[in-house]
Order: C-alpha cells, then structure tokens, then sequence
C-alpha cells in the first residue's frame, strides 16, 4: 500500500528539466563550452559552492543575486502539479528530494510556496549528496518514517528510477525528458492522479514495472 509519494524537483514539479541553462548561458557567452558553464553547476548541486559562485566563475560581473532571481523568474510549474500536491496532501506523506544548489532550490520553493506540501525535503546543495546515489533516498526515507515498499517515486530520469526500483520503491516516470524506461510512465499529472485514484499502483501488477532486480526493502 502506497502511503509516501516523493517526487524530483526538475521535470517533474517545474516543467523545465534544466537542460535549458546551457543555452541561457550561451546567450550571453557564446564562448563558453557546456562543460565549463555545467562545471560551477554541478558542483553547487553537490554542496560545494554557492548559487551565486556558478555566476562569478562563469565570468558575470553583474550582481550574481540579480543575475540568479532572472533565470529562476524564467521556470514555471508543471501543469497540474499543484492540483496534484493538494489532492495527495493528507492522504499521503509527501517529500521532495532534487539535485539542486542550496540558493536555488531555496528561491523555487518559497516562490512557488512548495514547502507547505512537504513532510520531508531533501536537496543535494544542503547535503552534499546526489542522485542516484542511495544515501539521499535512504535519509529521506527515515525522515518520513514509511518503509521503501511504501513508497511511490516520481522522476523524470530513468537512472534516479532504477536507482530506487534497486531500494524497493515503486518508481514512475513522469516523462517530461523523453528518456526511453520499460517501467510505468506517465505523460502528465493527470493521468498520475487517475492511476492512484483508480489504484492501479497499489497493486501487485504495479511492482512488477520496477526495474528487473531482487533487493531487501530498506525498513
């Protein structure tokens, strides 16, 4: 029985996956290669600067705050997300678990007022680790107190998917990337809602889309 639902933050609760910072970038600075723009991103995710330091090194000399709140004020919410967070708030658990710097993900969620619908959040830029990497769906399973069978997991990544298929979660797609995943995919929140309405994930047929492999649940 379904009783948490945790979802990812890009793709998923915003519509952009953020595959759209490169190019933003390249507005300004043509120059820059993807792996020098992606560098000071990837490792504000993992905790290891800050928000505002991806923009000093990528060689902006405008306010970094100023330059930050204009490319978030650029994201917008899934359709229906809010609908969805609603209705499942008191009937589930919720938690929110995103490869995201600390500023970044800070801004989204009061902007958007996300934080209300969430028992547990866990982001990589507050606690140095990333996705895929079970650490982070471990710890934010004991903050929700509900074992991995329990829970249904929301991604639009297949590697983030199998990696809780491996910890016993269900694992559905949102398929916002257009990644190729053999589980259950859904196209919108709509028809994720319809599916847990009508029950249809709290079956036995619905384990059997996870990823093909035998693990202990993790309580």
């Amino acid at each position: 029985m379904i009783k948490a639902i945790l979802l990812d933050m890009y793709g998923v609760i915003i519509k952009q996956t953020g595959d759209d910072f490169v190019p933003y970038i390249h507005r300004t600075h043509p120059e820059l290669t993807a792996e020098q723009i992606q560098s000071p991103w990837f490792r504000a995710n993992a905790g290891e600067v800050t928000s505002l330091d991806i923009w000093r090194e990528l060689g902006f000399t405008e306010d970094p705050e100023e330059l930050e709140k204009e490319y978030l004020d650029t994201l917008e919410l899934n359709d229906n997300v809010l609908d969805f967070l609603r209705s499942a708030q008191g009937k589930y658990k919720l938690a929110l678990i995103s490869n995201d710097s600390s500023g970044w993900s800070r801004y989204v969620r009061e902007k958007f007022q996300l934080n209300q619908y969430f028992d547990a959040i866990s982001i990589s830029g507050d606690i140095g680790i990333k996705k895929p990497d079970e650490r982070i769906f471990r710890m934010t399973l004991e903050k929700l107190d509900v074992p991995a069978s329990d829970c249904l997991y929301v991604d639009d990544r297949v590697k983030n998917l199998k990696a809780t298929g491996l910890l016993g979660m269900h694992a559905v797609q949102l398929n916002s990337r257009g990644e190729e995943y053999t589980g259950t995919s859904f196209a919108t929140f709509r028809e994720l809602t319809q599916a847990l309405e009508e029950g249809r994930l709290e079956t036995s047929e619905a384990t059997d889309l996870r990823p093909n492999v035998t693990m202990p649940s993790f309580l």
